[in-house]
């Protein structure tokens, strides 16, 4: 008994399709989250630049 997968086949052209789809939202995502973190930048300039500085001593803890 051969059981069939409950996906309907999807063609080449389809699935071209939806990755081109994909790859526009994660474009968008990343652009409205750059958008985010440039006014969080503005608005709170403090803590941004102390979350830089930690992220940098991180950075620089984990080197080889």
């Amino acid at each position: 008994m051969v059981m069939e997968s409950r996906e309907p086949r999807t063609t080449a052209a389809e699935r071209r399709e939806e990755e081109a789809a994909r790859r526009r939202r994660r474009t968008l995502f990343l652009r409205e989250l750059a958008e985010a973190r440039e006014l969080r930048a503005r608005i709170q300039p403090r803590r941004v630049r102390n979350e830089r500085l930690r992220q940098m001593m991180r950075m620089r803890t984990f080197r080889y």
